[in-house]
């Protein structure tokens, strides 16, 4: 493993990246009323958001390390190489998790695809900022 490679600001400028798509990806002018209405809450009912927003950057900052760790293991030495790694983690790992999730627990199609499409861009994002740090 490359872990000794691996740059602290490359890491949060992942968890950043991350976090500011989520920000949008969720709000009012996005998906954020979609994605209310199919886990069944509204504004007045969606109750405090600390506790789930810090689970969110720690998460983020996870996905961060383990695609800078990846991109320093496989030498990712160009955009288009960033853009496959993080297509890739994005398509063939992130996006069949929360599918045998979803048809588990029967989630629905609508949230699938707006969660899935959440991580993989923000996995995307993040390979590309790594690169570029």
């Amino acid at each position: 493993m490359e872990f000794a490679s691996i740059q602290i600001l490359e890491i949060l400028a992942g968890t950043f990246v991350g976090m500011i798509l989520g920000a949008f990806w969720y709000s009012p002018v996005a998906f954020g009323p979609a994605w209310m209405a199919c886990i069944g809450k509204t504004s007045e009912t969606i109750g405090s958001q600390t506790l789930p927003m810090i689970g969110s950057v720690v998460a983020s900052f996870l996905t961060a390390i383990g695609v800078s760790v990846l991109s320093a293991s496989l030498g990712i030495a160009s955009l288009p190489q960033a853009l496959t790694l993080g297509f890739s983690l994005g398509f063939l790992i992130v996006f069949p998790a929360l599918l045998s999730d979803n048809l588990f627990c029967g989630w629905g199609n609508k949230l699938l695809l707006i969660q899935t499409g959440y991580r993989v861009l923000a996995i995307i994002l993040m390979s590309v900022a790594i690169f570029y740090v």
